[in-house]
């Protein structure tokens, strides 16, 4: 385990400050859930992440609906990508989110873009597109995002319907 050469006091109401210069090496923000573990005699602080205990679900979630529209559909956590169903798959699946994305995720963005316009999926994916970003909203809390995209045609009617039902059936899931 690498130390860090911090120590700190626990206050009389047992609790610790994590130091800045590692909660923003781990991005963690202010009100973010840590799950605590204990392992032989040490305490394990973890990001908590939602709906990535939904991994296997998700990707079955989205294969379905994928089925249906045949436009790339993505789940996301508050840092990365969860799930991904059509070509973008290879590219993206399990990578880093875009800060762009960090920021829409952040400001409880919900965009349609109709034309087609540059998105940065990941560090490393940008695509000419047209999309919906949809926030996925647990307990006041933005815990992730749903987003599809489409290379070749227009998002129509449908995708948004789609993606309205599959934002409600997402966050009904995870408040159980």
């Amino acid at each position: 385990m690498k130390s860090t050469g911090v120590v700190r006091r626990i206050d009389e109401l047992g609790r610790i400050v994590i130091p800045k210069e590692i909660r923003k090496n781990l991005r963690i923000g202010d009100g973010e859930s840590l799950e605590i573990y204990v392992e032989q005699d040490k305490i394990i602080l973890k990001k908590h992440s939602t709906i990535k205990e939904l991994e296997d679900f998700a990707l079955k979630f989205t294969d379905a609906i994928y089925s249906f529209i045949k436009s790339n559909i993505i789940i996301t956590d508050r840092e990365s990508i969860i799930a991904v169903s059509g070509p973008l798959k290879k590219e993206i699946n399990k990578k880093e989110l875009s800060k762009e994305l960090v920021l829409s995720l952040n400001r409880r963005e919900n965009i349609l873009e109709k034309h087609k316009k540059e998105l940065k999926l990941t560090n490393n994916k940008e695509i000419e597109c047209t999309y919906i970003i949809k926030s996925i909203t647990v307990e006041s809390e933005v815990v992730g995002l749903l987003i599809i995209v489409n290379e070749t045609s227009q998002i129509g009617e449908l995708e948004e319907k789609i993606a309205d039902i599959c934002t409600n059936f997402l966050e009904k899931y995870l408040e159980e």
